[in-house]
């Protein structure tokens, strides 16, 4: 696992000027789509109020570069207070999903929010995306590597499981395969992703992730 760690860490430490370039790319394109997407935002808003009244935005604590903590932006989908209400995970056709949030998310229109977590630095376009404090507890040191880098709005785990979903509500216990089964072979993804990371990659991840939800 240390050896692990070791390889990984030298390879960003020799892909610094890419890692910068990286960086360079998501402020000037996080900064210029908030720009020219304000309307459409508007738009999104005034929807998810009038169609279930509460704040437009859902802003969940996730683990980020190196295990900082922060409040991740998402249009809200589901009614208030449904972390409160369910598991941390959402399943099949989750009862606390309105209207509005089901288009959100099958277009992954919410995720649009969160172009402000990646202007402020928190978050990258492409990166492994941030989880939960509970589930990162569980990470094994080797597994804890993916905190060596921005978390991202998408990476290779978004497309090959953009039907999760789906997947987890046809299971006994979602969260216990989410744990077991999901959640490792994500992480193994990301690992790919941190073996590859670059501006050019980042750019392959980010049309693979148009073409997939364009596909669905």
């Amino acid at each position: 696992m240390g050896e692990g760690r070791m390889d990984i860490a030298e390879t960003l430490e020799k892909r610094k000027v890419q890692l910068a370039l990286k960086r360079a790319m998501d402020v000037v394109i996080s900064g210029g789509a908030l720009l020219v997407l304000w309307p459409v935002l508007l738009v999104i808003a005034a929807a998810i109020v009038i169609d279930d009244p509460g704040p437009v935005f859902y802003r969940q604590v996730r683990v980020g570069k190196n295990g900082k903590r922060f409040r991740i932006f998402k249009f809200r989908t589901m009614i208030v207070d449904a972390d409160k209400k369910g598991l941390q995970i959402t399943v099949g056709r989750d009862s606390r999903i309105t209207r509005v949030g089901a288009f959100l998310r099958k277009t992954k229109l919410d995720e649009l929010a969160q172009l402000l977590n990646v202007f402020g630095g928190q978050m990258s376009f492409v990166g492994p995306r941030p989880e939960v404090p509970k589930y990162v507890d569980m990470y094994t040191p080797y597994q804890r590597q993916v905190l060596l880098v921005r978390p991202g709005i998408t990476d290779y785990a978004s497309i090959a499981y953009r039907n999760e979903n789906e997947m987890l509500a046809g299971a006994d216990d979602p969260e216990k395969m989410y744990i077991q089964t999901i959640m490792p072979a994500k992480l193994e993804l990301n690992m790919k992703y941190l073996h590859e990371i670059s501006p050019v990659a980042d750019i392959k991840l980010i049309f693979g992730t148009i073409f997939a939800i364009l596909k669905k």
